[in-house]
């Protein structure tokens, strides 16, 4: 019996002495998180471990540490730690490592966001969709380790924290949100040479499952509805509000949701620092390569959005994913974009596998994989962002990096000259004719004519439209361009009433989304 229980000592002593010398090991590499002007969050996990320190500087050399929490994640060991580093200046590089135990990162550099007065001009990146697509399971890897860093060092030729302020991912970050070991191994593993240096913002996706993890894994702003903490939330850099949104069933009919959205696109009107507001949701309010994906909650918030750039002259836009491919379509009345940036990894949504849909508001849809740069111009008199996609192609046509789409808009309005109608101006045969006015001219520089809008009313007040036509200059639906030869200067009538009058005109739109006044009303009537 003696020995028994000797044995049994031996045997836990032996297992304390094994734990103590257990070594801590990295599942996640350090990240950034909630970037302000003098603040910068930074996370990591380890397998074990309570310390959580950041040494940082203006140098290599380091030389200031700051101690943050660690918490448990999956009910075991690992920890995740969490450290804000307060007092810095801003637009500043720093350098850091993180510390646990005898555990320490290599060392890396972020860079602190500007202040608005500032005017500084700076890139944004977005995709989304990036959860494993089993039959390309290192897809992800490669947009990040092929597509991304390579593209920034070849576009702009600096370090990464000087040519990318963050990164904005409208949901999809992993295949399944409530299985932990697809945390490390398909997100933050492959991403980690980016999310090391370059604050991460994503927002919920379907895939996430609302689950736990998510929330532990990112330590977003906490500015939304205080009983939703980061489901959605705001973060300004620079000039622009970037806006953060659940568009997951059961919060994508949220009142709490619409109400702060309301109220803060109020303030953002009245906010005289804020030129451009930019939106992330994951569910597309229209689709034209996946119809059954599309959600009606998500046009309201497009609604929203586009009233408030109407009536504040601040051009917004949206970026979704959802649908596995890339579109970038426009309000027809408003100064707002409909961005999808999607895939990053998951399986391409290929032309004819899916129900789909040619939309007027959409001028190119393509089904690729890719990511989407945003770069913003801070000049005060004159601010104006500019959209490129980069595509990675497909399974059928490789593409390395390559542009496949860009839009530039300004916050300044620059109309083009009011087109001048040609004809008809007196009488037309019923069975129809050809609506046509002269060429489009703009004063600003290097403008073209990019849409028009042609209406048709029986009612001088265009009360009751018999035509109401919006066609783009581009029309990318399907692998061809649907709108190949047409200069936009021409528009049949159809079929109209004979013996009527009607009243018609037309207005010009340029390639950053501004519209001509009207043309002269003229008017015509329809003989047998």
């Amino acid at each position: 019996m003696k020995t028994i229980k000797l044995n049994v000592m031996v045997a836990l002593l032996w297992g304390v002495v094994m734990h103590a010398q257990e070594k801590a090991t990295f599942l996640v590499q350090p990240y950034l998180q909630d970037a302000n002007p003098t603040e910068m969050t930074i996370m990591w996990e380890t397998s074990l471990g309570e310390e959580s320190m950041v040494e940082y500087g203006t140098s290599p050399k380091l030389g200031k540490r700051a101690r943050g929490i660690a918490y448990d994640i999956n009910f075991n060991e690992s920890r995740v730690h969490e450290v804000k580093i307060t007092g810095l200046k801003r637009f500043t590089e720093y350098y850091y490592k993180v510390k646990t135990g005898k555990l320490v990162s290599n060392i890396y550099q972020f860079k602190t966001p500007p202040f608005a007065s500032d005017n500084e001009s700076f890139h944004l990146l977005a995709m989304s969709d990036m959860q494993k697509d089993h039959q390309n399971p290192d897809k992800f890897s490669e947009i990040v380790n092929k597509g991304v860093l390579p593209f920034l060092k070849s576009e702009y030729g600096n370090e990464v924290p000087d040519d990318l302020a963050m990164v904005l991912i409208p949901g999809d970050l992993v295949e399944n949100g409530a299985k932990y070991e697809q945390w490390q191994n398909d997100f933050f593993d492959p991403a980690q040479r980016l999310f090391s240096e370059v604050p991460v913002y994503p927002v919920l996706g379907n895939h996430e499952r609302n689950s736990s993890y998510y929330f532990k894994y990112f330590s977003l702003p906490k500015n939304g509805t205080p009983a939703y903490a980061e489901h959605w939330w705001y973060k300004d850099y620079g000039n622009t509000r970037i806006i953060g949104l659940n568009s997951n069933e059961g919060y994508r009919d949220s009142r709490e949701q619409f109400t702060w959205l309301n109220s803060l696109l109020e303030e953002t009107a009245t906010n005289e620092e804020i030129d451009f507001v930019f939106a992330q949701l994951h569910h597309p309010h229209k689709s034209e390569l996946w119809i059954p994906g599309e959600e009606e909650t998500s046009g309201k918030v497009v609604k929203m959005l586009e009233a408030f750039t109407t009536k504040t002259g601040k051009p917004s836009l949206h970026f979704f994913g959802h649908t596995h491919g890339y579109s970038r379509g426009q309000s027809k009345d408003h100064k707002h974009l409909w961005i999808n940036v999607a895939t990053a990894g998951g399986a391409i949504d290929n032309w004819g596998e899916f129900e789909g849909r040619d939309y007027d508001e959409f001028s190119v849809t393509q089904d690729e994989y890719g990511f989407v740069m945003v770069e913003v111009d801070g000049n005060k008199n004159n601010p104006k962002f500019t959209i490129k996609r980069i595509s990675r192609g497909n399974e059928h046509v490789f593409r390395e990096n390559e542009k496949t789409d860009e839009i530039t808009i300004y916050a300044n309005a620059h109309k083009p000259e009011t087109p001048l109608v040609v004809s008809p101006k007196d009488e037309i045969a019923f069975t129809g004719g050809l609506l046509m006015a002269q060429a489009f001219n703009s004063s600003f520089d290097n403008a073209y004519h990019a849409a028009s809008h042609w209406q048709i009313s029986k009612t001088k007040d265009f009360g009751i439209l018999v035509l109401d036509s919006w066609k783009q200059s581009e029309n990318w639906y399907y692998l061809e361009n649907r709108q190949k030869e047409d200069d936009l200067t021409d528009e049949p009538t159809g079929r109209l009433q004979p013996n009527t009058d009607y009243f018609w005109r037309v207005r010009y739109r340029d390639q950053h989304l501004n519209w001509s006044d009207w043309s002269q009303i003229q008017t015509f009537k329809t003989k047998n």
